[in-house]
């Protein structure tokens, strides 16, 4: 099972490997204002891919965050209810 992963991983990185090689073109990017950044695509996929990835990442620990305070709160009350009575 452990040589079926690394198969698995070495065969995910050489089509990663040959994507990148396939998407080498420079591409450009307008901005507002008449800005304009040229970068290979593969450069823009990955950048894109990762600032998507970050954003969801701190959406969800944002998220994990306010559930967390609102649990402690919720234990809060449980404990006060339960000494009550």
């Amino acid at each position: 099972m452990h040589y079926l992963a690394w198969a698995a991983r070495i065969v995910l990185f050489l089509f990663l490997l040959s994507f990148a090689a396939m998407n080498s073109d420079t591409v450009s990017l307008r901005y507002l204002l008449g800005l304009e950044w040229r970068a290979p695509l593969v450069l823009m996929l990955f950048v894109f891919f990762a600032l998507g990835l970050l954003l969801g990442l701190l959406i969800g620990i944002g998220q994990r965050w306010r559930q967390g305070r609102e649990l402690a709160a919720l234990r809060k009350t449980q404990q006060a209810t339960e000494k009550q009575g």
